[in-house]
């Protein structure tokens, strides 16, 4: 009896030894690496980045007039189902997809088809392609958001969704592409983007100011005054921004590891010293510091370090935020005004112009003593990153500029793209919504401000 205990006991311990063998294997055939901690700080981190876009709509929706508040709001609401709806079916292959020369994905991928459970050979490695997909999804969401801050309060719905569609599809997801997609031609070039600087901030700063010239100045620009209405919803959006900026920064690592940290690190010291310095100059040139400056600030800084945020030291992250607020406070403050384009909530002075000195700045101060993965920049003793980096600026300004102008005909061709100069007088939440944000009542009950929303009947008894 002893005899045959002592033979199981062996068998089993031979077996345990060889089970624990095996692991190594199967990790390495790919069939077991997923990590469950990458993958849950990804999918956070997706839900974060998808938390901005209703903050950027708070953000927008305070600087408006109160007759546009809900038109404006709903905006970046709708983008955020509609993005997300194109980006299954065609924009994440076209983005993401088999590379076809450098400029585009194919389209093997449509519908999410091949895009699993199981990590990409191309992608993140340790977490599922769905994962990585669907925090890429938040990125193609924001972006055409960004851009509805430079042509609000005048433009139709129906033509806000047709351009929004025109653009996620052949100027976002081509860029993204040329920046993130496996073969695409910046990122082979060695262009250096950690989160968005050039197909995100600078492309939709550019497009935005395109679509603002484009659609000419609102009505009474320049003659009445067109001030925040809700100074505290655009404060409550910036800090969901702020908030969220971390998933669209840190989660860019695509792991819970050291460099999420160091890209955390640097977008919080970066917004922090942008909101100081523009604060700053603003109390010199205007003798006030404003809340309003306050809060553009700290986006202006957590726009220019997403391209960097991943390559930096913390402490260059804060140089460069300090260098945003100043540089984003004079392209709002002095450049708009200068050439008096009704750039209408600062969509390109802030991202287009951080952005673009966030890409720059990371040919500055990138080092691979950060991430072995980048490059060394000019500071590092590598003067050609810069170049580099102006490469892709250029090309996604240019890019942005050209495509940005032939949707804009087209929409304006097939259905016009603004409203009357009656319909915005009255307000787009009325004329476009049959809404209004704020219904004011007497002591009574009774409505002060009429609506026209069917829900609501008018009593003045």
């Amino acid at each position: 009896m002893n005899t045959l205990v002592e033979k199981i006991r062996g068998i089993l311990a031979l077996s345990f030894i060889f089970a624990l063998a095996a692991v190594p294997a199967l990790a390495a055939d790919g069939a077991s690496a997923i990590d469950t901690g990458d993958t849950a700080w990804v999918l956070i981190s997706a839900a974060l980045v998808m938390w901005m876009t209703p903050g950027l709509g708070l953000f927008y929706g305070g600087m408006v007039r109160n007759k546009n508040v809900l038109a404006t709001i709903m905006q970046s609401f709708f983008i955020v189902c509609f993005v997300s709806v194109l980006w299954i079916l065609v924009g994440y292959s076209l983005a993401f997809g088999p590379d076809h020369g450098g400029l585009i994905g194919g389209l093997d991928w449509i519908g999410f088809q091949g895009v699993g459970m199981e990590p990409s050979a191309d992608y993140a490695k340790t977490v599922p392609h769905l994962a990585f997909a669907c925090f890429q999804m938040m990125f193609a969401v924001i972006t055409p958001a960004l851009i509805t801050g430079a042509f609000a309060e005048r433009v139709k719905f129906s033509a806000f969704v047709l351009f929004t569609a025109l653009w996620s599809l052949f100027v976002y997801s081509p860029a993204a592409h040329w920046v993130w997609g496996a073969g695409g031609w910046l990122g082979a070039l060695g262009c250096l983007d950690f989160a968005g600087g050039t197909c995100i901030h600078i492309l939709s700063g550019v497009s935005g100011l395109t679509a603002c010239l484009y659609i000419g100045t609102r009505k009474g620009y320049g003659k009445e005054a067109m001030i925040p209405h809700n100074m505290p919803m655009t404060v409550l959006g910036a800090a969901m921004l702020w908030v969220g900026w971390f998933g669209f920064n840190a989660g860019s690592a695509l792991g819970a590891n050291g460099l999420a940290a160091n890209a955390f690190a640097a977008t919080q010291v970066a917004a922090a010293g942008a909101a100081v310095s523009w604060v700053a100059v603003e109390a010199i040139v205007h003798d006030k510091p404003t809340v309003l400056g306050g809060a553009s600030g700290v986006v202006a800084g957590l726009v220019a370090i997403t391209p960097a945020a991943g390559f930096v030291t913390p402490l260059a992250g804060l140089v460069i935020g300090l260098v945003a607020g100043v540089l984003c406070f004079f392209a709002v403050a002095v450049v708009k005004q200068h050439f008096g384009y009704d750039d209408s909530l600062d969509a390109f002075g802030v991202h287009g112009v951080g952005g673009l000195w966030g890409a720059i700045a990371t040919g500055l101060f990138c080092t691979t003593m950060v991430n072995p993965d980048g490059a060394n920049g000019l500071f590092a003793g590598n003067a050609a990153q810069v170049g580099i980096q102006a490469i892709g600026a250029l090309s996604c300004i240019v890019f942005g500029i050209v495509m940005t102008l032939i949707i804009l005909k087209i929409v304006d061709t097939l259905i016009g793209i603004r409203v009357s100069p009656e319909k915005e007088i009255v307000g787009l939440d009325v004329t476009e919504h049959g809404e209004r944000g704020y219904v004011m009542m007497d002591s009574f009950g009774a409505m002060i401000a009429s609506t026209n929303h069917p829900s609501v009947t008018k009593n003045k008894s």
